[in-house]
């Protein structure tokens, strides 16, 4: 369960952030610049935020015993 709550707020901050890249994108080159960064970035931050999900909800090695 703690996957997905990760995954989802990667995905809302890399979303935010793709939007306001798009909107800049769109401001200086025209629409159709704006919407090829805007799927290629989206792709990339669907598997980022995979990644990072992952990469937050690996468990932990287990220490070694200690030998008596």
């Amino acid at each position: 369960m703690l996957l997905i709550v990760y995954y989802v707020g990667f995905m809302i901050v890399g979303d935010l952030s793709n939007y306001l890249i798009g909107l800049i994108v769109e401001r200086e080159f025209g629409s159709q610049a704006s919407l090829i960064v805007f799927l290629a970035l989206y792709f990339l931050f669907l598997w980022l935020s995979w990644l990072f999900a992952v990469w937050m909800t690996e468990p932990k090695p287990a220490a070694p015993a200690a030998s008596r």
